[in-house]
């Protein structure tokens, strides 16, 4: 699937997922979905973009693949320039501050993530950078700007 396809169907998503409070689009491969709204790195505005997450406590856990193409997708590099986000969950708004998992943090989690959805092993084949775990921290409703 070529880059555009990605952006079309993802907006898409994200438009059932917001108008229907996550009832439609909260499931994906039998995995739970998220919207993850991000700063741009070079624009300032604002991206919402559907992932697949899991839960680790309150801390939730990305995976940035891509699909196992040979570049890190947008939303990785917006959180890496500004790692405060929003997390849509149903119609629940998460603040988040995220950051890439350490590779002792990325060693534990990698087989729980191929458990929860094994193409993540097929995406890490196809590309040689390794990909990305993140890790989402919840925040205080307080600092939300």
């Amino acid at each position: 699937m070529n880059d555009s396809t990605v952006k079309i169907l993802s907006a898409l998503h994200t438009m059932l997922f917001r108008f229907t409070g996550g009832i439609v689009g909260h499931r994906l491969v039998h995995n739970e979905m998220c919207l993850l709204t991000t700063t741009g790195a070079h624009s300032g505005r604002s991206h919402t973009v559907p992932l697949l997450y899991l839960e680790d406590g309150e801390r939730l856990v990305l995976i940035a693949s891509y699909g196992g193409r040979r570049h890190h997708p947008d939303w990785y590099h917006n959180l890496v320039a500004n790692p405060v986000a929003t997390v849509q969950i149903f119609n629940e708004h998460r603040p988040v501050t995220a950051r890439t998992a350490d590779p002792a943090e990325r060693a534990e989690w990698w087989p729980r993530i191929v458990g929860a959805y094994p193409d993540y092993d097929v995406y890490q084949s196809r590309t040689d950078r390794e990909i990305p775990v993140v890790l989402l921290d919840p925040r205080n409703s307080e600092s939300v700007a």
